[in-house]
């Protein structure tokens, strides 16, 4: 029951540190005449989706709200650091993709906490 827990956690802090790294490390430029591309945003959700889920695993008896909360931050807080870094752009629709993967995330991580329900109380 511990070990499990400890699992989640440290896949959790590993997803969140790998995320924050991959979104602040430099990238090809973009160009902006692609105004929407759904495959940056699915990546964005997915990204958060999984956050979400392992945050909720790794968490099960924090306030689910709290950690859709701190994860939507966290992605709306990337965005803006990546408007003043100079080699990325920060973009209101990939906040928003994210804030879609924190939600699909609490839904699927719901389920997840009713599957391992027994081993993580």
């Amino acid at each position: 029951m511990i070990r499990l827990e400890v699992a989640f956690r440290a896949m959790f802090w590993l997803c969140f540190i790998g995320l924050t790294g991959l979104a602040l490390s430099p990238a090809p430029y973009l160009s902006p005449l692609d105004i929407f591309n759904w495959w940056d945003k699915a990546q964005h959700a997915i990204g958060y989706g999984s956050l979400t889920v392992s945050a909720l695993l790794a968490y099960p008896h924090k306030p689910k709200w709290k950690a859709a909360a701190l994860l939507c931050i966290h992605g709306w807080l990337i965005e803006v650091i990546q408007y003043f870094i100079g080699y990325r752009f920060g973009d209101w629709q990939d906040a928003a993709a994210d804030g879609v993967g924190v939600a699909l995330g609490l839904g699927i991580g719901v389920l997840m906490q009713k599957i391992f329900a027994k081993r993580l109380h």
